[in-house]
C-alpha cells in the first residue's frame, strides 16, 4: 500500500495494491499497523458509517469538537466521489485551505482525516457508497458543519459527473444552512490548531 500526505497536515491518501485475476480482485483496504506508523497513533475504531449518495449529492463540510474529535478513514466501495479535506484549525499555517482526491471503485484509494479537520465530498454517480471508519461515536452536540460552497474557501467542486453529464450540487437543508468559515470562526465554533496538536500528541 502506498501512502502520500495531502497538502493539509493531518490528512493522508492510501492507495492499495490490487491483485486482479479471472475471479475479480483482491486488496488490503485497511492496515492498522501502517496507519499507526504514518499517523503516530492507532485508530481507536468506535463506529463504522456508510452513506449511499445520488449523483451530485454533497455531504459536508463536517467536523467535530476537539477533544474528542472524530478521525475518519474514508473509502468509496462503489461508484466515485470527489473527497475534500479542509483545514479549519484556527492558527494553522494552512487555515482555510482545502485538498481534494478522487475516491472510486477503480483505484480504491482511501483518505485518513485527523481530528480537527473538516471533511466532505460530492458524489459523481448514482449509488456512490462511502464507508467511514471513525475514532468516536456519533455525538450530535459536538458535531458541526461549514458551508461547502463558501467562496472564501473556494473548493473547486467537479462540474461533471462520471458519465460526463453536468453536475448540480444537492445539499441537505442542514448543510445548505451551515455557516461560512468566517462565521464559524467568529462564533468560536472552530478548533484551535495548537489545542488539536496537543490532543493528538496525547493519543
Amino acid at each position: 500500500m502506498q501512502v502520500r500526505p495531502m497538502t493539509i497536515g493531518g490528512a493522508w491518501v492510501f492507495t492499495p495494491r490490487q491483485f486482479p485475476d479471472e475471479r475479480g480482485v483482491f486488496l488490503e483496504s485497511f492496515r492498522a499497523d501502517l496507519l499507526t506508523e504514518v499517523v503516530g497513533h492507532p485508530l481507536d475504531l468506535q463506529q463504522t458509517n456508510t452513506s449511499v449518495s445520488a449523483v451530485g449529492v454533497v455531504r459536508g463540510i463536517h467536523f467535530a469538537d476537539v477533544p474528542v474529535g472524530q478521525a475518519k478513514y474514508v473509502t468509496c466501495t462503489t461508484g466515485a466521489v470527489f473527497d475534500v479535506v479542509v483545514d479549519i484549525r484556527v492558527g494553522s499555517p494552512t487555515y482555510g485551505q482545502w485538498a481534494g482526491v478522487l475516491l472510486d471503485d477503480v483505484d480504491r484509494r482511501a483518505v485518513y482525516v485527523s481530528e480537527g479537520l473538516g471533511h466532505g465530498f460530492i458524489s459523481l454517480q448514482d449509488g456512490s457508497t462511502v464507508t467511514y471508519l471513525c475514532s468516536s461515536s456519533y455525538n450530535p452536540t459536538a458535531e458541526h458543519g461549514i458551508s461547502p460552497l463558501d467562496p472564501a474557501i473556494g473548493i473547486e467542486w467537479p462540474a461533471t459527473a462520471r458519465d460526463g453529464s453536468a453536475l448540480t450540487p444537492l445539499l441537505s437543508e442542514k448543510d445548505a444552512a451551515a455557516p461560512s468559515l468566517a462565521q464559524a470562526a467568529g462564533s468560536g465554533l472552530l478548533p484551535d490548531h495548537q489545542r488539536v496538536l496537543d490532543y493528538l500528541r496525547s493519543l
